[in-house]
């Protein structure tokens, strides 16, 4: 214990109860220990808890509030999630303090309890089986563009929960930096403590931020130098992993601010064993915080996109529910200047340890499964993420037989300038009505009716439209009308095959389509529904030999050259063809392989490519132009960019 700090010290006294409580093994209160980044204080909170079946419900009464929130709660979103009775726990703040990290170190347990009988839920050898069926099921037919495969491992200690969480707390006040949040929680019957790098969402006086992180350069045993770092940033399923879920984010950021969001890096996130790469996104929103966090449950980082099917992928293919794997830690804090009252900050749960009344323990962890995954590789991430967390809270030794700390990253490469010239460059092929605030069109007076065909970047799209001058509004394919009055009609992108007419989804997507054919009023169809308009056209569709999922290509587009994004595992073909068989449409194609990248006619217009992806530098320019093509049908005259 520090010198001055003592029980009766106003300064540590909550804290000074809880650690005293824990060691004499009497009852101790819910509490919850919270450091944030770049805070020289630790926040002590202890409180009552109430469970509760909603966001909605969540008691913001003008006392601060910590939710625990499982990830089955994403039903809320009317999502697929296993039902495994996790509780959306909440933590109604009524004492606190804040206690300066150096003393509460010196107060917190100095011995980390040993975990014992470490075991796995899913062998290796069945897990590198999941990640097989997986890239070939799922992403291989069309069902998403990457998707996250949860396994746990386990193990048991002989310590007290309360005892335990604040023990391993300090080795991770002394030993992890980086993390955006630190944290211990106790609850009863659930305790959990860990040190996530990211933000998931926060809605601060009005701003929401959100942080998509990927990429994990782990720092080799006995340092990671410049060159290592530099290879990493070079790698490019590195690079794709993270404009995925910048995309995906993009999709949640459109839902809960009307200017949708701004994109700023990318940065590296440096932490002790490891380093990420991140964006940061914003904009501003009036929703009520719990609101904000519902219509972003939960980030694609530890889900898969798009969001939807993910969720279904997962419950097919991960045994058990998630608990609190890939759910947020939600904070609510009386903010009298906030439009709604209150701000939140909320983490994601990932580099957590969780410990039941049993002594039982859990971690947790994922594997991001895209089309060039290797499952062996896939295996040896998910035993180094573990033992990350097992070796932060102090199970396993941190440093090697020299003394060296495992995973130190060598002084300055961060600075290198090759670092700095690769994290710049990743914006040039990027879009920039993204990252760069644009003026809007002046309104048109033209309602457009978009409809989700199973992927939020529709939210996207109704955003680019609005910013062109539309009146845009989003309905999900199972609510939109078959006679839309609407002056355009937008059929959204979405998973899954197009050949397949048993799907619900597919079928009164391509009886929507045909609908509008028939009533000969403009209408503009995207990716999925662009291949159900060629089907219906007259041209066959087929599975490409390699998925294009998060791809950007450069193209043609009626002898207009551009630059997209691509998400297709299936396409339309039209081999030494200009025109359609039925209905007459003008083809524009891959010259090498006959793949239709987009179809034009009399008010109608169908693209490929994801015009309103971060990347399609040149996607709003051509939405633009395909949007003006059918609105007033004539011979389209393509400007330069």
């Amino acid at each position: 214990m520090s010198e001055g700090t003592t029980p009766e010290d106003p300064m540590t006294r909550l804290l000074h109860r809880l650690v005293t409580d824990a060691a004499r093994d009497r009852p101790v209160p819910a509490f919850a220990l919270l450091h944030r980044e770049t805070d020289a204080h630790l926040d002590v909170l202890v409180g009552d808890v109430v469970d509760v079946d909603r966001l909605a419900d969540i008691p913001l009464d003008g006392e601060e509030v910590l939710a625990l929130v499982p990830f089955r709660q994403l039903r809320e979103r009317g999502f697929t999630a296993r039902d495994d009775g996790a509780p959306l726990r909440c933590l109604v703040v009524r004492e606190r303090e804040r206690v300066p990290v150096d003393l509460a170190v010196a107060l917190l347990p100095a011995t980390p309890p040993a975990v014992a009988d470490l075991a796995v839920d899913v062998a290796d050898d069945a897990y590198a089986e999941v990640v097989r069926r997986v890239i070939d099921d799922e992403i291989g037919r069309g069902e998403g563009a990457n998707f996250v495969i949860r396994r746990e491992f386990t193990g048991s200690t002989a310590a007290t929960p309360a005892h335990a969480v604040l023990a391993w707390m300090r080795e991770l006040l002394e030993h992890e930096h980086g993390a955006y949040w630190t944290f211990a929680v106790h609850t009863p019957g659930l305790s959990a403590v860990g040190a996530t790098p990211e933000r998931h969402v926060s809605s601060i006086g009005g701003v929401v931020a959100m942080n998509p992180i990927s990429g994990t350069f782990r720092h080799a045993a006995g340092g990671a130098s410049a060159d290592d770092l530099v290879a990493f940033l070079g790698d490019v399923k590195e690079r794709e992993e993270l404009v995925m879920v910048v995309d995906e984010e993009l999709k949640m950021m459109s839902a809960v601010c009307p200017d949708g969001g701004r994109m700023r890096g990318p940065f590296l996130k440096r932490m002790s064993r490891l380093t990420h790469t991140e964006y940061l996104l914003e904009g501003t929103t009036g929703l009520d915080p719990r609101e904000v966090l519902r219509r972003t449950m939960f980030a694609p980082t530890v889900t898969g996109s798009p969001m939807g099917n993910a969720c279904t992928v997962i419950a097919r293919h991960e045994p058990t529910g998630r608990g609190y794997y890939a759910g947020v830690l939600a904070r609510f804090t009386p903010a009298p200047a906030s439009p709604s009252g209150y701000d939140l900050d909320a983490p994601i749960l990932i580099r957590t340890a969780y410990l039941d009344d049993a002594g039982r323990v859990r971690v947790p962890v994922g594997a991001t499964l895209v089309r060039h995954s290797d499952p062996a590789g896939e295996v040896a991430e998910t035993h180094a993420k573990a033992a990350g967390v097992l070796g932060a809270i102090g199970a396993i030794p941190r440093s090697d037989a020299s003394g060296t700390p495992i995973g130190a990253l060598a002084a300055g490469a961060t600075d290198d300038p090759r670092a700095t010239a690769l994290l710049a460059d990743r914006n040039r092929t990027l879009a920039a009505f993204w990252s760069t605030p644009q003026r809007a069109r002046q309104p048109r007076e033209v309602s457009a009716l978009v409809i989700d065909a199973g992927d939020d970047f529709t939210t996207m799209l109704a955003h680019q439209l609005r910013h062109l001058g539309l009146d845009a509004r989003v309905v999900p394919w199972h609510e939109a009308p078959v006679v839309a009055s609407d002056e355009l009609v937008v059929f959204g992108p979405g998973p899954g095959d197009p050949r397949n007419s048993t799907d619900p989804r597919i079928a009164r997507l391509r009886e929507l389509v045909a609908a509008r054919l028939e009533q000969r009023r403009p209408m503009l169809a995207v990716c999925l529904s662009h291949q159900l308009l060629a089907h219906l056209a007259g041209l066959p569709l087929e599975p490409l030999p390699a998925p294009r999922q998060g791809l950007q290509l450069h193209v043609d587009v009626f002898g207009e050259p551009a630059a997209v994004g691509f998400y297709n595992t299936f396409t339309a073909v039209a081999p030494d063809r200009s025109i359609t068989p039925e209905l007459g449409l003008e083809v524009a194609a891959d010259p090498s392989t006959g793949a239709i990248i987009a179809l034009r006619g009399a008010s109608v217009a169908s693209i490929q490519g994801h015009l309103e992806s971060v990347l399609s530098p040149d996607g709003l320019a051509l939405l633009e132009r395909l949007v003006e093509g059918v609105l007033a049908p004539a011979p389209l005259v393509w400007s330069g960019r």
